[in-house]
């Protein structure tokens, strides 16, 4: 026979698990609300500074040193963007689709490759963090933005956003 003190005791912990299951339904979706509106967010603040973001990661890939033997002569900037999210950190990813010309530097492994100056299709990658946008200047070659997010899924998975 259970005393009264164990009754008690049953009753708070059955209180307690009940707080923490509505509690967790309650908030569980107010996060993702609060997630998805600060998505949007982001995406719109994407689109108002994109032009600056492209001209940030033009002047970073650049310099890069990357594709070695290569000189980056110029991209066209195509107006295809596919948002999704790091599957490890959550960050939220854009991947903009950009034409790519090339040189070969003079003296390197590339001079006198005929495919150099074949017209690439990329993908150049922008990261959302602490209420930012940036870049590194990480660009993702023969790849337009959407298959950038299938052939790297399980890195990246598609944001969908309600509504759309």
């Amino acid at each position: 026979m259970l005393s009264s003190s164990s009754i008690v005791a049953l009753a708070a912990v059955a209180g307690l698990v009940g707080i923490i299951w509505i509690s967790r339904r309650y908030f569980g979706s107010w996060s993702v609300a609060r997630r998805q509106a600060e998505t949007e967010h982001a995406m719109k603040q994407f689109r108002m500074q994109r032009e600056l973001l492209e001209a940030k990661f033009y002047d970073l890939a650049r310099v890069s040193g990357k594709p070695r033997g290569l000189k980056w002569l110029d991209g066209d900037w195509q107006s295809d963007v596919t948002f999704a999210r790091a599957c490890d950190t959550g960050l939220l990813t854009a991947f903009v689709g950009l034409h790519i010309r090339f040189e070969a530097i003079e003296g390197g492994d590339m001079e006198g490759v005929a495919a150099v100056d074949t017209v690439r299709d990329a993908a150049a990658v922008f990261q959302y963090q602490l209420g930012r946008w940036g870049t590194g200047g990480r660009v993702l070659m023969n790849m337009n933005p959407a298959e950038a997010v299938t052939r790297l899924a399980g890195q990246f998975a598609p944001v969908i956003v309600a509504g759309s």
